[in-house]
């Protein structure tokens, strides 16, 4: 096939996108034409004549020089293998990139949104990948009056970012465990100071092993992946879940070089790793349920885990932290996380002490005080504290 370019390009509408979906003729005909059988039945269902899908059709045959459908009279019409392959090629390309068009759109929206309204609270957030961020972001915004600009990033380099100030708060996730985690530990505690830095609580998650629908290599845990049958899919070096990982497998007592896969061309995203098995590509990886059921696959949970959200202590007096701190407590916020699968707000909103929730700190002391179910410092209280 000839080489051919591929160019993007965005609208103002009168109603925004909720998601970062991108619609492509092509692509959303060639769906059509798979899911219907009949190019009579695609036209009917986007609203097109059959004339004009036909003629899309044959203009692009044309332009990628390759038949796309083929067709016996009396009989469906199917996709040729290359338009099935381009198709596949296509969703998993879309999948992957997602968390990146998130934060286009949403740079793209905060620079609409500062020409409207001057008086909007922008907020830079550099954060872990994470499901419930783009409806937080959502959330307030049109709640709150606060535009989030919104980058995904390894929980590592979030942190590093806060440091170099390039952004007010940043997004991390931890497991919420009492014991020590020397993984983390090593790699986060020196980017955290006790007395600089203050915890914003966010959300609880589940994390565990996204599997093909039905597991049919039966994997029910981590020593599943020492198997040389199982192809495992790691995340980036950095990544929260990468830390997780490592973790998991130093608990388990199982050398990383012992897992087939485990270095091999890491992903950047929950959804990207879902995608990943979905398509056949691997059999397990590690990743949130909420990434897990988007894709139809099986979920084995591991470990609940706490998303914290880091600013600078005396950050907290910022206008924009302040409105994302209501925006976490609001009631309409525990209501949206209640929707999405294997989260909890558990602790939203509330500001907390490094040394009391993060357990490279405290996990020596004999006397452990909860940190959930305490009554939550208010921003005042947090400045006065350490």
């Amino acid at each position: 096939m000839r080489k051919r370019g591929i160019h993007l390009q965005y609208s103002f509408e009168a109603h925004g996108q909720r998601d970062a979906q991108l619609h492509n003729p092509l692509f959303d005909l060639l769906q059509a034409v798979q899911q219907h059988g009949s190019i009579r039945h695609a036209a009917l269902a986007t609203g097109a004549s059959y004339r004009h899908v036909w003629g899309q059709l044959k203009q692009w045959e044309a332009v990628l020089a390759e038949p796309l459908v083929t067709w016996i009279k009396g009989q469906p019409a199917r996709l040729t293998p290359f338009a099935e392959r381009l198709l596949w090629a296509e969703r998993r390309a879309r999948t992957r990139l997602t968390p990146h068009i998130e934060a286009l759109r949403a740079e793209l929206e905060r620079v609409l949104a500062d020409a409207l309204d001057g008086s909007q609270q922008v907020l830079t957030l550099f954060a872990s990948h994470d499901l419930a961020l783009p409806r937080l972001r959502e959330h307030a915004s049109a709640q709150h009056g606060l535009h989030i600009e919104l980058k995904f990033a390894g929980s590592v380099d979030c942190l590093r970012a806060l440091g170099a100030g390039r952004c007010l708060v940043a997004g991390f996730h931890v497991p919420a465990l009492r014991d020590a985690l020397p993984v983390f530990a090593r790699a986060m505690k020196g980017l955290l100071k006790p007395g600089r830095h203050k915890l914003i609580g966010c959300t609880q998650r589940t994390q565990g092993l996204m599997v093909r629908n039905g597991n049919p290599m039966g994997i029910g845990g981590i020593a599943d992946l020492a198997r040389r049958d199982v192809r495992f899919l790691n995340r980036q070096p950095g990544s929260g879940t990468r830390l997780l990982t490592d973790h998991l497998l130093h608990e388990a007592r199982i050398d990383a070089a012992s897992v087939r896969g485990y270095s091999e061309a890491p992903e950047d995203s929950h959804v990207a790793v879902a995608a990943a098995i979905a398509s056949g590509a691997a059999d397990a990886g590690l990743g949130i349920e909420a990434a897990a059921r988007q894709f139809g696959l099986d979920f084995v949970p591991l470990l609940r885990e706490d998303y914290f959200l880091v600013c600078l202590k005396e950050s907290l007096e910022h206008p924009a932290v302040q409105r994302l701190c209501a925006a976490l407590a609001s009631p309409a916020w525990q209501h949206e996380i209640a929707a999405l699968v294997g989260y909890t707000a558990a602790g939203s909103g509330d500001i907390l002490s490094l040394t009391r929730s993060l357990p490279w700190w405290h996990y020596r002391s004999s006397k452990r005080t909860p940190r959930r179910g305490k009554r939550a410092l208010s921003a005042s209280e947090a400045l006065k504290s350490s």
